[in-house]
């Protein structure tokens, strides 16, 4: 009978050790996913400024254009490039909700990051 109890204690010290051992690479793990997060991120911000200055910088020529087809009394080129500004003016507001979205991502991205990094060390100052 003690040597059941023994046996048995022995084994919940044992797996309670493995059980602590695999929260430390797990912790490292999330810092990595992360880390990989913010990096795809601020890519896809990038990339979203690239597309809102190019949208802006068509929607600038569009005016132009539809300016210059008043002037010239040419009303079928106007209302093909008020079509366009419109259409530009659409794109404007979805790249402008994507940066707003992304800005939002990064931004908790970070603060999940900073507050993962505090708790393992938090956890390494306990056990060592």
């Amino acid at each position: 009978m003690r040597r059941r109890i023994l046996y048995l204690l022995c084994f919940a010290v044992l797996g309670s050790a493995f059980a602590l051992g695999q929260d430390n690479r797990n912790d490292r793990r999330h810092l990595r996913q992360d880390r990989r997060d913010l990096r795809h991120d601020r890519f896809d911000r990038r990339q979203d400024r690239r597309d809102f200055r190019n949208d802006k910088r068509d929607l600038r020529s569009d005016r132009r254009d539809f300016h210059n087809d008043l002037r010239n009394g040419d009303r079928r080129d106007a209302a093909r490039d008020r079509r366009d500004i419109r259409n530009d003016k659409r794109d404007l507001r979805g790249d402008r909700r994507d940066l707003r979205s992304d800005r939002r991502d990064i931004h908790h991205d970070r603060r999940d990051r900073r507050s993962d990094r505090r708790d393992l060390h938090r956890d390494r100052r306990r056990r060592g």
